[in-house]
């Protein structure tokens, strides 16, 4: 990739944001709602996302998760890219070791076809799932197998992408079909371009893995962040300029859900912490109505994982949100903050978002 290209990952900040705002998506699938109506969310939410200003918007691949519909990240963002124009799409991410290096090329080349310039590819080891779905995703009984093999993965994928295999390897004369698109530099030269590859992680593995190979990082803020800072400082310790960066670029996924009122954004907080504690205890299912979180009878112990988890949201009215993200954004020295809602409906998902666009003075339309 060409270093000018180090432009399509570093966004611009908009409004009074210290840092570019990103939409991070898992097409939330509420009780008493469906499948197909997670999907008009995305649809909605992604435009919404273009239309402010918010730099990029990635969906999330899970699996085994009746409340999360994003299995496929590859087939949603082909959907959002015929709905949006201009705003950068990306999986946040794939699960590398659950796929075929080649066909995560062939998948995201095709993607690069539809959106040229548009098209990030972030790249985890975790399964996105539980143990016994992760060995049916990779046909083993040993699903930690692919995760110890994801440097050599990852090389693999980056080879089919950049269809740069060397003279005599096996795979030397296999294509992944689209392959780079042709682009044009702001010189005027004509280029390969294919998605950059970004990492994803919640641990110091992949910040410092990401670090070593000059590429983004993207940390899992809003599911480890008592690992936010620790990873952040190796991933910046551990960097090693590129052809990609010639500096560290970090963002970092943060649990946010702004409301009208305070007394909401704790309701539906709340109810997202009964999701987690379901998921958490191995009995995922819909996302949760506040109401249902509102009745249920936690335990001294399950009370005391609420409390830890709402710890980490950040929640309440506009202004309370952006102070909060201010201050984490001090706090961690964060590239880009890209921001994940959960709410049981699409409707208050879509507020959130906008109630936060208003107190950053976000553009209220893209020209």
């Amino acid at each position: 990739m060409a270093a000018d290209e180090a432009d399509e990952i570093r966004g611009t900040t908009h409004g009074t944001a210290p840092v570019p705002l990103s939409v991070l998506d898992l097409a939330i699938v509420g009780a008493g709602g469906t499948a197909s109506d997670a999907m008009r969310t995305a649809v909605a939410l992604a435009r919404f996302a273009e239309s402010r200003g918010f730099h990029r918007y990635w969906v999330a691949e899970h699996h085994s998760m009746p409340g999360v519909a994003s299995s496929s990240p590859a087939v949603i963002l082909a959907h959002l890219a015929a709905h949006t124009d201009r705003i950068r799409l990306g999986s946040g991410g794939v699960m590398l070791p659950n796929h075929a290096p080649l066909v995560i090329a062939e998948q995201f080349g095709t993607l690069e076809a539809m959106a040229p310039g548009r098209i990030d590819l972030g790249l985890g080891r975790a399964p996105g799932t539980d143990g016994a779905t992760a060995a049916a995703l990779r046909r083993t009984d040993t699903p930690n197998e692919g995760a110890d093999d994801f440097p050599q993965q990852l090389a693999e994928l980056t080879r089919f992408l950049d269809d740069d295999f060397p003279d005599g390897h096996p795979y030397g004369r296999i294509h992944a079909i689209p392959g780079p698109v042709q682009g044009t530099t702001p010189g005027g030269v004509q280029s390969p371009h294919r998605p950059p590859i970004w990492l994803l992680g919640s641990s110091g593995y992949g910040a410092r893995l990401a670090g070593l190979l000059g590429l983004p990082f993207a940390f899992a803020h809003h599911f480890s962040a008592q690992n936010t800072i620790p990873a952040l400082d190796l991933y910046r310790q551990s960097f090693r300029p590129s052809a990609v960066l010639s500096e560290p670029y970090a963002l970092i996924g943060v649990s946010t859900l702004a409301a009208d009122d305070e007394r909401e954004a704790r309701r539906q907080t709340r109810a997202l912490a009964l999701n987690m504690l379901r998921l958490r205890t191995g009995r995922p299912g819909l996302y949760p109505a506040p109401e249902e979180a509102e009745h249920h009878q936690f335990s001294p112990m399950e009370e005391e994982f609420v409390d830890s988890w709402t710890a980490n949201v950040v929640h309440g009215t506009a202004d309370e949100v952006r102070t909060g993200l201010d201050d984490l954004h001090k706090r961690t020295g964060a590239d880009e903050l890209m921001l994940v809602a959960h709410a049981h409906s699409g409707e208050l998902r879509l507020r959130s978002y906008e109630l936060i666009a208003d107190a950053y003075g976000l553009p209220t339309a893209q020209a």
